[in-house]
């Protein structure tokens, strides 16, 4: 059995269209919960069992698995047939990895860093800074693939393209990754988790 918590407009939405996509909305059930949020609002939420009290966490059969990363990797694995993530044995698997671990250990602290006004030595030197994940991006889709890993559509292409979907602003300014925020922010799969997300939104009350 899986169960999903998830809350209203947060990291967790990017998981509920990762599960359109995995096809697995009738295998896992939601539980949305409350979290603590930038403006003052929400708390933490007994039911929930992610250990910091955030979203996502998923739980299978009693095991937690916590950060979206790592429950994305781990629900492509458990079902391959969905194809959002290379097999061990195919050489996209490096490139795949690659990508999964980037977001979380470089582009979400370099944005985290600039919407806080932090500046310090030590995050220019341990993190990449806002400018060399726009070039990163860039590079990438200089080819004029359609997604990372060239024509195949995988979990790297959700959590690397969600925080636009909240800053649509800071989208960097070059043509080829325009189209693929959009493209990506066009799936169902996003309708979809808009829909859940509006049932728990505070103007849905």
């Amino acid at each position: 059995m899986f169960t999903l918590y998830h809350s209203y407009w947060s990291r967790a939405t990017r998981m509920l269209a990762f599960l359109h996509e995995a096809d697995l909305r009738d295998r896992v059930d939601l539980v949305h919960v409350d979290i603590s949020r930038n403006d003052g609002s929400g708390g933490p939420d007994a039911r929930n069992p992610h250990p910091d009290h955030k979203v996502p966490a998923l739980d299978h059969d009693g095991t937690i698995i916590t950060e979206t990363a790592a429950i994305m990797l781990y629900l492509a694995d458990l079902f391959p047939e969905s194809g959002l993530a290379p097999r061990i044995s195919d050489k996209a698997r490096g490139p795949f990895l690659t990508w999964l671990n980037w977001y979380s250990a470089q582009m979400e602290p370099a944005y985290v860093v600039m919407v806080s006004g932090v500046d310090h030595p030590v995050f220019h030197t341990t993190f990449r800074g806002v400018a060399d994940v726009e070039r990163r991006l860039i590079e990438a889709f200089a080819d004029g693939r359609p997604f990372l890993l060239g024509d195949r559509f995988t979990a790297a292409d959700l959590l690397i393209q969600s925080p636009y979907k909240w800053f649509a602003d800071a989208v960097p300014d070059d043509a080829n990754v325009k189209a693929w925020v959009e493209r990506i922010n066009a799936r169902p799969s996003y309708g979809w988790a808009a829909e859940i997300d509006a049932k728990y939104a505070p103007q849905a009350a």
